[in-house]
């Protein structure tokens, strides 16, 4: 009988990485602290976003002060679909996405009610720390509602999926798109119920899937396979996330992207210390792609860098 589960050492034998080896190899000697702010603080990596040329969501506002709350009404007047979200914030926590209004109240996407004093009573938790790393003070960032592209249509509820892309070194590793379902409330994030479904480096096609640790084939919700749709942009994807990786200096990085509605790749954020649960969609661990990257890189980068990708796909 096939097991669901498997010994620690037969996991570091397949070369899965957990927490403790992706802290001690991965993030300790190649990401340094004071690159972090980067990172960790949104407002920073928007900006050196627009520095170069990298679409991210436009801006509606920074609320920065607990008295600036009370302007919020008057910011959001002209704007039936924004996202409020923590410049600090993190694993998703008190991200809000407004889809339209309903006579007095605003609309997440997953159909819930909120209303001006809920938004309010929102901020001020934002900006006293609720979710933010370590619980420091925070700023609230108001943004651009991303419309979803059309591929998601069967593959999305309530929300708007992510594509990640991890790097390692400024070379991509592994990729994979993370789908809204119902029991994560709209929100593409693992830790909440959303599904994740590996991509292709080279290709940008969809392979795999995992749902709450298990591996899955179709989405819980709408029943549609996971494999076989590729990713609009792909070539654009791999090469902004490549560019926002050496801008950032960190060796190992996460970055995440939305297809909008005309299939514009935009960068939502970048992640330090980028979950391991990417493994689990591909089916393989990081540890052959890492050490592929070093020889690579440590040859003096002899292999250009798209048959570089193609022999990291060819891995499995």
């Amino acid at each position: 009988m096939k097991r669901g589960w498997a010994w620690p050492g037969e996991l570091r034998r397949a070369g899965v990485f957990g927490i403790n080896r992706r802290n001690l190899d991965l993030v300790l000697p190649h990401n340094p602290r004071a690159n972090f702010p980067s990172v960790d603080d949104k407002l920073q990596t928007k900006r050196l976003c627009e520095q170069r040329g990298i679409s991210v969501p436009r801006t509606l506002a920074v609320i920065a002060r607990q008295g600036d709350i009370q302007q919020f009404a008057a910011l959001v007047t002209a704007h039936n679909e924004f996202v409020i979200k923590p410049a600090s914030g993190c694993e998703g926590r008190g991200i809000i996405v407004i889809a339209g209004r309903r006579g007095a109240h605003w609309l997440s996407s997953s159909d819930e009610e909120w209303s001006l004093d809920d938004l309010r009573y929102h901020l001020s938790a934002i900006l006293s720390g609720l979710y933010s790393l370590g619980g420091q003070d925070d700023h609230a960032i108001v943004e651009q509602r991303i419309v979803r592209h059309p591929i998601f249509a069967d593959l999305a509820v309530g929300g708007t999926p992510d594509i990640r892309v991890i790097l390692y070194r400024s070379v991509p590793v592994m990729a994979m798109v993370r789908l809204p379902t119902r029991q994560s409330r709209g929100r593409a994030n693992l830790h909440q119920g959303a599904v994740a479904t590996a991509i292709h480096l080279v290709t940008g096609e969809t392979f795999g899937g995992v749902h709450l640790g298990r591996t899955i084939a179709a989405h819980p919700d709408t029943g549609a396979q996971l494999a076989g749709r590729r990713m609009p942009s792909w070539d654009t994807i791999i090469a902004s996330a490549t560019q926002l990786a050496e801008v950032l200096g960190l060796g190992y990085v996460g970055v995440d992207f939305v297809l909008d509605a005309s299939g514009l790749p935009v960068v939502l954020e970048a992640n330090a210390r980028p979950g391991l649960a990417i493994q689990v969609a591909h089916g393989f661990g990081l540890a052959k792609r890492i050490e592929l990257i070093e020889q690579h890189l440590n040859a003096g980068a002899a292999t250009p860098r798209p048959t570089l990708l193609a022999q990291l796909a060819a891995l499995g």
